[in-house]
């Protein structure tokens, strides 16, 4: 029967424990006041959350660590038993987070994001620690190029555009000058093939008229020769005649 009783005081102590545990968390509880936020870059933005606070209890106790949750984790914010430690903070969050104490007294965490980046955007997670609990909750900011970025861009984009006609354009009409020049010089180059052959069958009429003249000239001579010899030889006839 004792035995029997000693482990029902147990299971009563443990049940008890586990009840004032889950008392203990549940009163205490982190919570962001906007899950969502949206800003442009080199704009500002505040991010805040809340947390159970109790009047009888010092900010020694209080242990905060804000991160950026991209695809590494970046320190934000981080105070450690009620001091804060600018020494953990990331690089490329130095001077540009300013936090507001008095908020942080009444439990609320202000902190004032300066001159946003682009890649400032992702997952903000802020985790807070007491002596009376622990607790977490995160949001989601998502910086945007300024307005007049885009529109700066716009211009470049048709004057790229432009620039992109008038290469085309110039190269139609450098094609279009290239094939003229082709065509007045192949025009030239005829011409004067041209006339070059007549200058060729020019001379070889010349050269033919030549031969002919002189073919000409040779059959004469040669008709000629055979009269002279006729005449001689009639007067040496007509001489012997008379003689006899």
């Amino acid at each position: 029967m004792e035995k029997h009783k000693d482990r029902e005081k147990m299971i009563c102590r443990i049940l008890l424990l586990i009840i004032l545990t889950s008392c203990v968390s549940g009163s205490f509880v982190v919570n962001v006041t906007q899950t969502s936020y949206q800003a442009e870059e080199n704009h500002n933005i505040t991010l805040e959350w809340t947390f159970t606070t109790k009047p009888d209890r010092s900010t020694k106790t209080l242990n905060i660590l804000c991160e950026l949750i991209t695809d590494k984790v970046s320190v934000l914010y981080h105070v450690l038993e009620g001091v804060e430690v600018s020494e953990s903070q990331d690089a490329k969050f130095s001077g540009r987070v300013q936090s507001d104490k008095d908020a942080l007294r009444e439990g609320r965490i202000r902190l004032q994001l300066s001159r946003l980046r682009i890649d400032d955007s992702g997952r903000y997670k802020c985790k807070v620690k007491t002596d009376y609990g622990f607790s977490s909750d995160d949001c989601q900011l998502n910086v945007t190029a300024a307005a007049d970025e885009l529109k700066s861009k716009r211009p470049t984009l048709k004057s790229q555009k432009n620039n992109i006609l008038i290469g085309a354009t110039a190269v139609g009409v450098t094609a279009v000058g290239v094939a003229v020049v082709l065509i007045i010089v192949c025009t030239s180059l005829y011409f004067m093939l041209k006339k070059k052959r007549i200058h060729r069958n020019l001379y070889a009429d010349v050269e033919m008229l030549s031969v002919s003249e002189k073919q000409t000239g040779t059959d004469r001579i040669l008709c000629a020769g055979p009269t002279l010899d006729q005449s001689e030889s009639s007067v040496t006839q007509r001489k012997d005649s008379e003689l006899l």
